[in-house]
């Protein structure tokens, strides 16, 4: 079979932290990104789950902008923390 290669461009500390735990269990980062894409052929889709942060969900977002528009309107109370324990 007939390699080919592939260049991938990374930030250097994620290639120095994934080379660390790829090391740990064994692995190299070519022999990963491998085995990466052989189950991409084999599974037919990505072979991970990938989810968004949730801090960046459109709906979190949403109502992070609603409280700053109340905050830079005045109509938010800022409490203390001692504040905030007193009325627990």
């Amino acid at each position: 079979m007939t390699m080919s290669t592939i260049t991938v461009r990374v930030d250097e500390p994620t290639k120095q932290t994934a080379a660390l735990v790829l090391g740990d269990i064994g692995l190299d980062l070519s022999t990963a990104v491998r085995m990466f894409l052989r189950q991409v052929v084999l599974r037919g889709r990505m072979p991970v789950e990938l989810m968004q942060d949730p801090f960046y969900a459109e709906s979190n977002l949403a109502v992070l902008r609603q409280s700053i528009q109340q905050l830079d309107e005045g109509k938010v109370v800022i409490k203390t923390l001692d504040e905030l324990r007193a009325m627990e």
